[in-house]
This record gives C-alpha cells, sequence and structure tokens, in this order.
C-alpha cells in the first residue's frame, strides 16, 4: 500500500488511537509502516506539484460552486482558461475528482403541452427541426414545464432565442392557462424593443400546446410581425432546442441542491425566485459549448458590435448594459 495512504489514514485517526499504537495494529494485519516513516513523511515539505495542486484545486472550488455546482471537467476548464489560469483540461479533471466534483447529470422531462382543442388551425412547421439562426431575433423557440411543490404543481414558460440560446422571456404560475405563455412571449417582445430591435420577420416556434395556438397569443405575434411555426410531427424532435433547455433547467435549478430549498420547493413564490436568478445566470455567466464557452450575452454583444451598428431610437441602453 502506497505511504501516502497510509499516512493519511494515520491522520485521520491518530487523535483518537495515537499514531504508535495505529502502526502496531496495522503490522500485526500485514502493512509494514513505522512511526518514524510515518512522521517523516508529515515533515516533509510538499513537492511544487502538490503546491499547485492544492492552489488549483482551490480555484476549481470557486468556480464550481460560483457555477451553481453544475459544471463538470469541460466547463471548469473553460472557465479557468477564460480567468486567466493556464491549466490542462486533464488536470481539471483529475483534480475535480480527487475533490469528489461533478457536473450535474440531465434526466429526461415529460411534456405538458399537448395538441387538443386548440382555438386556431396549426402553422406550418417551418423549422422542420433545423434549430439555426445567423443572427438574434431570427428564431425563438417556446416551451413549458412543470415543478412539483408541497402547495402542488408549479408550471414555468421558457422563450428562447435560438441564436445565442439567451431566454428572451419566462413565466412561472400555477396555471397552465394561455397566460402563462403569453407573459413569458411579452416578457420577450418588451426587452427586444427596449434594446431597439426590430422583430419583424421573426419565426417563433413550438410544439403544438394549446397555449401556443390560443387566439390571443397568435394575435400578438402578429402584433410584433413575426411568423408562428409549430411542430407538424407532434415528438419531442419537433421542438428539441426548448426541451433540451427544459432539462437543464431541471438538472441545473430544480434538482440541483445548491439551488433547491432544504426541505424542497413550498409553493410557486419558491421557484419563481430560483427561475430568476437561474435565468440571470443562465443568459450572463454560463459558459455554452455551442457557443465558444461564452454566456448567451456576450455572444449576443460581441455580435451586434461586428455586424450591426447599435442603434436605440426609443430607450437607449446604458453602456455596459447586459454584458458581463
Amino acid at each position: 500500500m502506497p505511504t501516502a495512504v497510509l499516512v493519511e489514514y494515520i491522520d485521520a485517526h491518530r487523535d483518537r488511537f495515537g499514531v504508535e499504537p495505529i502502526c502496531a495494529v496495522l503490522k500485526d494485519a500485514g502493512v509494514q509502516i513505522a512511526p518514524s516513516t510515518y512522521y517523516a513523511a508529515r515533515n516533509r515539505p510538499l513537492s511544487a506539484r502538490a503546491v499547485r495542486d492544492a492552489e488549483l484545486t482551490e480555484e476549481i472550488k470557486a468556480v464550481h460552486k460560483a457555477n451553481l455546482g453544475v459544471y463538470g471537467a469541460r466547463k471548469v476548464h473553460a472557465e479557468m482558461n477564460r480567468k486567466g489560469s493556464a491549466v490542462a483540461r486533464c488536470t481539471v479533471e483529475r483534480l475535480m475528482q480527487a475533490a469528489g466534483l461533478r457536473g450535474i447529470p440531465r434526466e429526461k422531462t415529460a411534456r405538458t403541452t399537448f395538441g387538443q382543442g386548440a382555438e386556431t388551425e396549426r402553422p406550418a412547421d417551418l423549422v422542420n427541426r433545423e434549430f439555426v439562426a445567423a443572427a438574434p431575433n431570427q428564431l425563438w423557440v417556446a416551451d413549458l414545464t412543470y415543478v412539483r411543490t408541497h402547495a402542488g404543481w408549479t408550471y414555468a414558460a421558457f422563450v428562447i432565442d435560438v441564436f445565442s440560446r439567451m431566454v428572451v422571456g419566462w413565466q412561472v404560475s400555477t396555471s397552465l392557462r394561455t397566460d402563462l405563455a403569453l407573459d413569458a412571449l411579452d416578457m420577450g417582445l418588451w426587452a427586444r424593443r427596449r434594446a431597439g430591435r426590430d422583430l419583424a420577420g421573426l419565426t417563433h416556434h413550438s410544439d403544438r400546446g394549446d397555449q401556443y395556438r390560443a387566439i390571443r397569443y397568435t394575435e400578438r405575434l402578429a402584433e410584433a410581425e413575426a411568423v408562428a411555426s409549430v411542430g407538424s410531427k407532434g415528438d419531442s424532435y419537433d421542438n428539441a432546442m426548448a426541451e433540451a433547455f427544459n432539462s437543464l433547467f431541471k438538472a441545473e435549478c430544480i434538482r440541483n441542491p445548491a439551488m433547491r430549498p432544504k426541505g424542497g420547493w413550498a409553493n410557486v413564490s419558491d421557484v419563481e425566485l430560483a427561475v430568476a436568478e437561474y435565468v440571470d445566470w443562465f443568459n450572463h455567466r454560463r459558459l455554452h459549448g455551442e457557443l465558444g464557452h461564452v454566456p448567451p450575452a456576450q455572444y449576443e454583444d460581441h455580435h451586434w458590435a461586428t455586424t450591426t451598428p447599435q442603434h436605440y431610437p426609443d430607450n437607449p441602453v446604458p453602456a455596459g448594459a447586459g454584458t458581463n
């Protein structure tokens, strides 16, 4: 057995039993380590690698904690490099494993919208499972998910910009009525208009849920000169990007011990506060591999700064707003 392991074992029990008795018991068990060997190992200065590992481990723990404890080695490595720490990914993987740190696993979530009793005819599928966009406000996807609380079911609606993965709108409610989805849409429309963005020609894609085919919802899209699109097949692939976000949300927020209140979610107010915190982190700090490991807000800022002059004719945004 390696000496380092024996030293660690003795360290864990020396206050209770003493070094010499532990060494005697280990010797009787066929494991040889003399008390002098233990003391020599304890007094030996740490190697340069051990010192560096200790420093990096503290930095890794800080990054992991600051990001809701959801990052695996890949994103911890990316965030450390963004902050100027030159470290190999394999080193991050090794130290995270030694520290017992890991990312949050995802689970498949159930559907919350169903295509029965819709108030309007189903629009055509303009996306055909091609979730790509060349700029913000070209394609949004929307979906609903659910959270069990002690007071009953709570539902959350999200609207995502496909270009940047930005959550442009969200809402939480105890009801699955149209207002839930409509409020999330209104938030997205308001935020983009406040930033002076033109939404004409926007494609809004959803599944076949009644909430998205209600007359009030389609009228709001028409007022914004946006075009409705609804999945044609009726399975999860038709709205895959929105469902992928829901999966992330459930894993990184709802099931995450760092976010979930002790004792579980009490009611809709608990969930609403958590969603607000999660969306802020998701938009402004969470690294996205599909975006080159930058947050959505930074990705959009780079787009506007490099491809389009920034004009805010009605409501100017203060310098630096929306950046990290």
